[in-house]
């Protein structure tokens, strides 16, 4: 038998409390990444030129959207 065995060891609790630390700090890092993506894209709003001549069929109609923040 290993009678070696150590619950502080890299395959024990330090190895789980450091998987969870990476995990939180990761979920932490993509959450602000994705306020920060949120807010950006909120501020920039488009508008629209001639709205009467945009068809459903057959017209470009990202032709007729105007990035106002540009």
């Amino acid at each position: 038998m290993n009678e070696n065995r150590s619950i502080f060891s890299i395959d024990g609790i330090t190895g789980m409390l450091i998987a969870t630390v990476l995990l939180l700090t990761i979920l932490v890092g993509l959450t602000a990444w994705g306020i920060n993506v949120q807010t950006g894209s909120a501020a920039n709003f488009y508008d629209i030129k001639d709205e009467a001549s945009i068809k459903m069929i057959g017209s470009k109609q990202a032709d007729h959207v105007i990035d106002v923040k540009k």
